[in-house]
């Protein structure tokens, strides 16, 4: 969301990005992003959870774009032509009336629908699929609710929506599931008891009117207890991370605050996904604003955006890694403490 800036601001800052040395208020490079800070495990309640801050103020607490993100996950029944499996992924961004107190209510629906659109459409791709959405074949499935809150936009809002995303997603637990089947009265002749013995199966146990034994089909589900209140969503080294090309002339900049995107006419989002150190593909590319950029343009800044993508994903994934000790030494304390 752009911000309010004089044409003498706007020449100033164009004047200094295009320099031979390029000079930005914050005394940063052109490709250098702002202080990151990213917890995961912000909402008890939810599935998994993520906040993000970018250029928060450490001496004054506050400041920067934050956006918090949690997943919730719900039972649904398999719809025809979603597969044996089914899972549905459906994102959704809210702007927090702070964030944006210059718009109007029909302008921040607008603005939410944008930023909701681009989430939904890069993060429920089938190549972005998880295998253990499945519950019950053809019958029952989770559906992954992505919500994210845009707490403040202090420039640079699509990177940081995609990074919490990313981060509540590699989050999220599963919870453990346990397909059942109900097995009819056998006849006494069978086990030599009568018809009002109803004799049932169940795993491990001697009578029930469960059976999760090898089943051919199943009826129902039951949670498993798991100390960890599941297993992580699969696939998670998948999930995408966005770099945000500002572009103007034939400069680009990384990480804009609200007065540089001002002054820009032009922002190029690319979206990757690194399926392994060496190899990654474009998830989804999108021009955002006025300006125009010829195919050979997009093509070499497709090629010097890639490097920075990796870095990104390289820090984010040790930070994440990082959160997973320390949530899962937390999970092992309260665990203990039950026990």
């Amino acid at each position: 969301m752009m911000a309010s800036i004089s044409k003498s601001e706007k020449a100033y800052i164009q004047a200094s990005l295009l320099s031979s040395n390029p000079l930005r208020a914050d005394g940063r490079g052109l490709h250098d992003y702002r202080t990151v800070s990213l917890e995961t495990g912000v909402a008890p309640l939810a599935n998994g959870s993520a906040r993000v801050n970018f250029g928060k103020a450490v001496d004054e607490g506050g400041g920067g774009t934050e956006v918090l993100a949690a997943t919730k996950l719900e039972i649904e029944d398999v719809k025809p032509g979603e597969g044996e499996e089914g899972g549905r992924i459906v994102c959704t961004v809210t702007c927090s009336p702070a964030a944006y107190p210059q718009l109007s209510s029909n302008a921040l629906d607008e603005l939410q629908y944008d930023y909701t659109t681009i989430l939904h459409q890069t993060l429920s791709h089938p190549s972005l699929h998880p295998t253990d959405l499945g519950i019950i074949p053809y019958k029952k499935s989770w559906l992954l609710n992505v919500d994210l809150v845009v707490l403040s936009d202090a420039g640079n809002i699509y990177d940081a929506l995609f990074m919490s995303a990313r981060a509540a997603l590699w989050d999220t637990k599963v919870p453990v599931t346990r397909a059942v089947q109900y097995v009819p009265p056998q006849s006494d002749g069978a086990r030599g008891k009568t018809d009002t013995e109803d004799t049932m199966e169940v795993e491990g146990v001697g009578s029930s009117s469960l059976d999760t034994r090898h089943m051919p089909t199943a009826s129902d589900f039951e949670l498993s207890d798991y100390w960890d209140e599941g297993a992580p969503l699969s696939g998670r080294e998948k999930w995408p991370v966005c770099v945000t090309l500002n572009i103007h002339s034939t400069a680009y900049f990384l990480d804009a605050t609200l007065l540089e995107e001002a002054s820009i006419p032009l922002k190029l989002l690319v979206v990757y996904t690194f399926t392994s150190p060496t190899s990654s593909s474009i998830q989804a590319l999108r021009l955002v604003g006025p300006g125009e950029l010829q195919l050979p343009q997009i093509e070499k800044l497709l090629q010097e955006s890639e490097p920075f993508a990796r870095q990104l994903h390289t820090a984010l994934n040790t930070k994440l890694k990082d959160e997973d000790i320390r949530r899962n030494q937390k999970a092992r304390d309260r665990f203990a403490l039950r026990s």
